[in-house]
């Protein structure tokens, strides 16, 4: 009886730990052959990013086009759970930033003149654009928000539309999805090429100067992973949180660890939600709404490092000064781009809040870069689980056979 068990296939989650064992073998064994493999990662994270603008669009549009009036989506209780653990992150960040103050090496001339303080005016400038965006261009520079847009207004205008129109569009649908299943089974193959290949070319010797600031960064997100979304979890379910909460970072975090990319991993988290029983017409919506505007991490990252930069010119913060920029950072945090640094790219607007000019905000910059091997792993898993995490609790999928059978469904539904 025992032997059946054995011989079958082991689930993905399982299939990918062990890519990412092989992964470090083969980069320690042999560092050239590391970096050769590393072509499996890449063509494996360009497959994710390739189908997810056109999943996005059709899932939205589909779902909307065939929504039956009257059925309760929880938009509106996940955009609130997004936007609760969006702030509390960053208000995490920044008190460890005040815990732990960490000083930084950077280069700061005599002469250096403080700029006067930057608005918040251009992110959502930039966020209202890129819901008017040009439809095609959206698909090809993946906006997933323009997508939503048009997602939205092309579902809302087809459900006037035939029923076999309708049935067209859930076809394509359903065979959009079949494909993304098809791409998803890569990853154990994706994750063994990218870890020989980063562990080969980079290493992590570099990161041993900003041990403290790695320290901060990771110690703030795995405490909003483990406790902040957790406690969250538990007032909206009053339910124990952590069946869900551990299943989200076994099954989105691990592949979101590797691709570093939140867009990337939106086939991976609407996979995951309808195997916790999501519905689709949620799920449609709100995955790729998450993974655009539901930035836990990036809120940590941008608070902590613009909080480093601070302490190292002997800056003064205030209780009421650092509330704010627990603010720009979850508000900076909705405007980053779902790629990977996207976050970092955020952290001058934050600067200019102290008057910290360009020149010095951009060296921060490129220290994250340095950590972002694996600050932005971290932070991508952390946004991509938090997703499915306030989805599923929004839903209620946290009760019955999902929250006591997490590991056993998992592997049948991947078998």
């Amino acid at each position: 009886m025992l032997l059946p068990g054995v011989l079958r296939r082991p689930s993905l989650v399982t299939q990918i730990v062990i890519g990412l064992a092989a992964g470090i073998l083969l980069a320690l064994a042999s560092p050239r052959a590391g970096a050769a493999v590393g072509l499996l990662g890449t063509v494996f994270i360009s497959a994710l990013k390739a189908v997810a603008p056109v999943l996005v669009l059709v899932l939205v549009t589909a779902s909307i086009a065939n929504h039956r009036q009257g059925r309760d989506t929880r938009m509106r209780p996940i955009l609130a759970l997004y936007l609760l653990g969006t702030v509390a992150a960053a208000l995490v960040g920044v008190a460890a930033s005040f815990l732990f103050p960490t000083a930084l090496t950077l280069a700061v001339p005599a002469d250096t003149a403080l700029s006067a303080p930057g608005g918040i005016g251009e992110v959502l400038r930039s966020l209202v654009l890129k819901v008017f965006d040009n439809p095609l261009a959206a698909l090809v520079d993946a906006n997933y928000i323009g997508l939503l847009a048009w997602g939205v207004a092309l579902g809302l205008a087809l459900r006037q539309a035939g029923e076999g129109t309708r049935r067209v569009l859930l076809d394509v649908s359903d065979a959009i999805t079949r494909v993304v299943r098809m791409v998803i089974r890569l990853a154990p193959l994706g994750v063994f090429g990218i870890v020989a290949s980063i562990l080969a070319e980079s290493g992590l010797a570099a990161l041993l100067d900003y041990a403290h600031l790695l320290t901060v960064l990771l110690g703030a997100m795995l405490f909003v992973a483990l406790v902040a979304n957790p406690a969250i979890v538990a007032v909206v379910t009053r339910r124990n949180p952590y069946p869900l909460v551990l299943r989200c970072l076994r099954e989105s975090g691990i592949t979101a660890f590797f691709t570093r990319s939140s867009a990337a991993n939106i086939p991976v988290n609407l996979e995951l939600c309808r195997r916790l029983g999501v519905h689709q017409e949620t799920c449609s919506v709100a995955v790729p709404l998450g993974a655009t505007i539901n930035m836990a991490g990036a809120a940590i990252t941008i608070s902590v490092l613009t909080l480093a930069a601070v302490n190292t010119l002997g800056i003064a913060v205030d209780l009421p000064t650092a509330m704010l920029l627990s603010v720009v950072a979850a508000i900076g945090a909705c405007g980053a781009s779902g790629v990977p640094g996207g976050s970092l790219l955020l952290i001058p607007l934050a600067c200019g809040l102290f008057g910290i000019g360009d020149d010095i905000a951009m060296q921060v910059v490129a220290i994250g870069f340095i950590v972002g091997v694996v600050q932005d792993s971290a932070e991508t898993a952390l946004n991509s689980s938090t997703d499915v995490v306030f989805i599923a609790a929004a839903c209620g999928a946290t009760s019955g056979r999902d929250a006591t059978m997490a590991g056993t469904d998992g592997a049948a539904a991947e078998a």
